[in-house]
């Protein structure tokens, strides 16, 4: 990405980069981790998050993403994108909608089998997640980073809780994790916590330390072993 205005001068601080690298690599994880069929345990593809500050771009974010495929008889397949887009008006309806589904969400009241007491969303609303880079959820729970499944729990909550008139009532898909989004989370919950690799990362170029770019060179022009963030 090339981006000029204040979030890129920002992010042209290796300490502050970081945080955005680790955002946007977790959605990568994600993706490899549920599909089982492509990549095996422990296995990803490399990938590198690049983002440069350029003044005179301004709000013009160049956006630029490259991906290549293996084919048939050890062929690659590149799909170069290039897309130019005004960074803030993009992100101005994002902000409305956190605060719309933020509002309804505290209208919302459910109760379950094993407790028929009515409740709310846990104050962690990780139903927000899909409006975000790096999601939060409540302690103990999964973190999805996958933009579908994500949408789909937000679609699916609307389906199914009837407890607002904004919701329909209708049997719901799937990817809710409703009982991770509970302020009371009930008897038989079992806590799961993130996924997170814990051995070595392999790829074509064999065993690597595992890191949440799959690369072990210098990440957006900058050593990887930083100085640990400050904390106040």
């Amino acid at each position: 990405n090339h981006l000029g205005n204040n979030d890129g001068e920002n992010l042209s601080a290796p300490l502050q980069f970081r945080s955005k690298e680790v955002s946007k690599s977790n959605v990568v994880d994600d993706m490899v981790q549920s599909n089982p069929v492509l990549y095996t345990p422990g296995e990803e593809p490399d990938h590198c998050v690049v983002i440069k500050y350029v003044p005179y771009v301004g709000d013009s974010k160049r956006a630029l993403d490259e991906y290549t495929s293996e084919l048939m008889l050890g062929g690659t397949n590149t799909l170069v994108l290039h897309n130019t887009c005004e960074d803030s008006l993009l992100a101005a309806p994002i902000m409305l909608d956190l605060a719309l589904l933020t509002e309804l969400c505290q209208r919302v009241s459910f109760c379950t089998d094993m407790d028929p007491e009515p409740q709310t969303f846990h104050p962690v609303l990780s139903l927000l997640s899909f409006l975000f880079k790096a999601p939060l959820v409540p302690p103990g729970s999964p973190v999805v980073n996958a933009l579908f499944r994500q949408r789909s729990c937000i679609e699916n909550i609307l389906r199914c809780t009837p407890a607002s008139r904004a919701c329909v009532g209708l049997p719901p898909q799937n990817h809710m994790l409703l009982e991770h989004k509970m302020e009371r989370p009930g008897p038989s919950l079992k806590r799961v916590g993130p996924v997170a690799a814990t051995y070595p990362v392999l790829n074509k170029k064999g065993p690597v330390p595992a890191a949440t770019n799959g690369c072990t060179g210098d990440a957006n022009g900058h050593l990887q072993e930083e100085p640990p963030m400050p904390t106040t």
